[in-house]
């Protein structure tokens, strides 16, 4: 069981619990993994397949940069999954006549079958999960997530921290070296 939060432990964090992200992750590991298992236990696609899919139900038409923005993931993994969903006959894809370099997606009509099939049932166990809270701690929460968002956008974009990882070159597995650690 975890320590109860409160605004004082989330303002001055002493240890993992009482660190915002962490518990934000902690609730998506909860939760998240009854998705997994119905997207790809039921459906036989990813989360990440399914976010392209539900991204592109209510548009007719984005390139595959563009869905990547969209979904805040890197192109490359991007691209990877949306070879998948072409293969499976879910998207469509095709080259711009201008630039080569540019694939244009969209939904195709099992991509929305499949859409109107899973949403409803994703929808319902995020309404169970919301009912925990009472209406006014559920408009609490909905007006927090988007000033957190926020939040996060400037400070990623304010270069708020610039390390990074080289992931080609074994980065994340890196061994710890106190003389590398920075203030």
């Amino acid at each position: 069981m975890t320590a109860p939060v409160t605004a004082r432990s989330l303002l001055a964090p002493q240890g993992l619990d009482d660190l915002l992200m962490y518990r934000l992750a902690r609730v998506v590991r909860a939760s998240g993994g009854m998705v997994t298992r119905l997207v790809e236990g039921g459906f036989g696609i990813t989360r990440r397949e399914w976010g392209m899919v539900a991204s592109l139900y209510p548009i007719d038409e984005i390139t595959s940069s563009a869905l990547a923005e969209r979904l805040q993931l890197d192109r490359v993994r991007t691209s990877r999954a949306l070879q998948g969903l072409v293969k499976k006959g879910l998207v469509n894809s095709r080259r711009s006549a201008a630039d080569k370099r540019v694939v244009h997606l969209s939904l195709a009509d099992s991509g929305r079958q499949l859409y109107e099939q899973l949403f409803p049932r994703i929808a319902q166990l995020n309404t169970e999960l919301l009912a925990a809270l009472d209406a006014a701690q559920i408009d609490v929460l909905a007006h927090s997530l988007q000033l957190l968002e926020a939040q996060g956008r400037t400070m990623s974009a304010m270069g708020r921290v610039t390390d990074k990882a080289d992931r080609r070159t074994g980065g994340a597995r890196r061994p710890f070296s106190p003389a590398a650690g920075r203030p």
